[in-house]
Order: structure tokens, then C-alpha cells, then sequence
């Protein structure tokens, strides 16, 4: 199987990796079998970190998605890449078991320093271009229970075992920053309802925890070339360029480990608090913290779909990457 997080190799990578360090830090990644959380936990374990990944497919059993990128698989690249991974399989809707992981992380490491929520689950559920009444209700529902019961089950558990050190980070991942959601259609209610969600839960969480000295951020990645989006267009990470012909703004396109690196830029950076309530994109805290994505090119995904896809321009990525 290919895997998109391949090994640091570039003059970028290891300029970045020298630069980042979060030795001695415990991060738990809800929802790190694929994508944006593979991507997250490599970055983590990339810069030092102890980095619990969770999933519901594991080696033994698989999801409804019956994709082949298990957890196991997940904490080894993170264990590669210089961290330590453990892979713990759990359904985030189920409260015991998330609380039997929190508990789990409380007696191994005594301290949880990144929280990052990236539980989705619902590319098979939603219906593109539906209104509520011809959406399919069941798949709709499921979805936002998917989106927004995980992340706060998860945070209940957690956040308590977050706060009992100063600087803790909770991270929400989602499609969109608040501001582009809040101006745009997201292609079905239900779709809509997720993301919007999730932007306004950080900001949510950031009122509860900054007495705590802890800080909630919401985060999107661009077009992102998760596993599943490779296999739709029938590209690889190796030569993604090919599927610019049949979609040509997939020019803007951008790998896991680039959000990855937004997560680990914010872990390491003492003053993260002044993110407190805000929603981020990876391509703007590429600007602001100096990293770039694994070929060295630093794509600004929502700015460019704003000024360029959004208004009906050609596809041509030149200042946008």
C-alpha cells in the first residue's frame, strides 16, 4: 500500500525537523488512522513528542470505510519519525471507551500537553448539492454526530487531565475557516452544520480553558491529498501532479503532514495563547511560523480558493504556493 508520510529526505524537512521540538510532551490525536490526523501525529512524533493515535481500524478489524490504513500503521510512522506511538483503537462515540483511554494516558504518562480532535468519519454519509428534505435523514444525523458528539465527548474526558498543567493545546480540526464558512453554502445542511460547528466549538472551549492557561484553536487544512482523495482522483503522493489535468485547481493542492506541521508549529511555540479562540489555516500559519509543505512550497489553499477558484479564474497557483 502507498503511504503518503514517507520519511523526511529534503533540505526542507530537516531544516524544519531542527528547528521543533517537543521532547518530553504527550499528545493524544483523536481520529488518526488516515488524513489530516496521520499527518498530525507524524508531525508530532517528528519534533519528539509521545503521540497517542486512535481509531476505530485496527489491523484485527476494520470500519465501514473498509479502507486499508489501520492505527497500528499510524504509530509506527510516528515512532519513525523520531516520537513514540502508541495506537489505541477506540469509537469516540462510545463515552467508556474514551474515558478508559484517558485514564489509560493519565497512568502511562501523568499529563496530556496537545489534544487534537480531528474525529470525522463522514465522507460516505453526506450527499453533495442536497437540501435537508432530499438528503438521506439517517446518513445526515449519523454525520453530525460523527463531527460534533466525538469532538465533545473526547473534550469532556480529556480537557480535565489538559488543564492540570499551564500551556495545554486543544486543537479542532475542520474543513474552512469560521470566516469562509461563515460566508459560504458547505454543499448540504448537514455538511454545513459540521464544519461551522466545530469552528465555533473551539472558540467555545477557549472561554473555558484560558483561566486555565490552556488554549482551544480550530484548524483547516487546504485541499487536502489525504489517502482517499488520491484514490478518487487515481493518483499517488508520487504523481498527484497527473489529476491537475481532469481537476486543475488541484494545483493548490497540499499533504497531510503540511496541516501536521501547523499542529506541531503551535505545541512548540511558548506563546500559543495568542491564538486563543481563533480559527487558523495551515497555509496561513506556514507564513507566520516558516515551515513548509514536504517539497518545499508553502500553499495558501483558502486564499487562493477566495481569489482565484471561488471567482472563476484560471487555475494557476503563481503567489498562491
Amino acid at each position: 500500500m502507498e503511504v503518503n508520510e514517507a520519511e523526511p529526505t529534503t533540505r526542507f524537512e530537516s531544516a524544519w525537523e531542527s528547528d521543533m521540538s517537543l521532547q518530553g510532551k504527550v499528545a493524544l490525536v483523536a481520529g488518526a488512522t488516515r488524513g489530516a490526523g496521520r499527518g498530525i501525529a507524524v508531525e508530532l512524533g517528528a519534533a519528539g513528542a509521545t503521540v497517542y493515535v486512535t481509531g476505530r481500524t485496527t489491523r484485527e478489524r476494520a470500519s465501514e470505510y473498509g479502507r486499508p490504513e489501520t492505527i497500528e500503521e499510524t504509530a509506527e510512522l510516528v515512532t519513525r519519525a523520531g516520537g513514540i506511538g502508541i495506537a489505541v483503537p477506540v469509537d469516540h462515540l462510545v463515552p467508556d471507551q474514551v474515558g478508559a483511554l484517558v485514564d489509560r494516558i493519565r497512568v502511562e504518562q501523568g499529563r496530556l500537553d496537545v489534544l487534537v480532535n480531528d474525529i470525522w468519519g463522514g465522507e460516505l454519509l453526506f450527499e453533495w448539492d442536497k437540501p435537508v428534505w432530499e438528503h438521506n435523514l439517517d446518513n445526515g444525523l449519523r454525520l453530525l454526530r460523527l463531527a460534533i458528539d466525538t469532538h465533545l465527548i473526547t473534550a469532556h474526558y480529556a480537557l480535565p487531565l489538559l488543564i492540570e498543567r499551564p500551556g495545554g493545546l486543544l486543537v479542532e480540526v475542520t474543513d474552512g475557516t469560521a470566516e469562509y464558512n461563515a460566508q459560504h453554502y458547505r454543499n448540504s445542511p448537514f455538511y454545513d452544520l459540521a464544519k461551522v460547528a466545530v469552528n465555533r466549538m473551539a472558540w467555545a472551549h477557549a472561554k473555558d480553558l484560558e483561566p486555565h492557561r490552556a488554549t482551544a484553536v480550530s484548524l483547516t487544512p487546504g485541499w487536502m491529498r489525504s489517502e482517499i482523495m488520491l484514490d478518487v482522483y487515481g493518483v499517488t503522493e508520487q504523481n498527484w501532479r497527473d489529476a491537475i489535468e481532469q481537476v486543475p485547481h488541484f494545483a493548490i493542492s497540499e499533504t497531510p503532514r503540511f496541516v501536521g506541521r501547523s499542529v506541531a508549529a503551535l505545541a512548540a511555540d511558548p506563546e500559543h495563547a495568542r491564538w486563543n479562540g481563533q480559527s487558523l489555516s495551515s497555509g496561513a500559519l506556514a507564513t507566520e511560523y516558516g515551515f513548509t509543505d514536504l517539497d518545499g512550497s508553502r500553499p495558501d489553499a483558502w486564499r487562493y480558493i477566495v481569489e482565484v477558484q471561488d471567482a472563476g479564474g484560471p487555475a494557476d497557483t503563481s503567489g498562491y504556493r
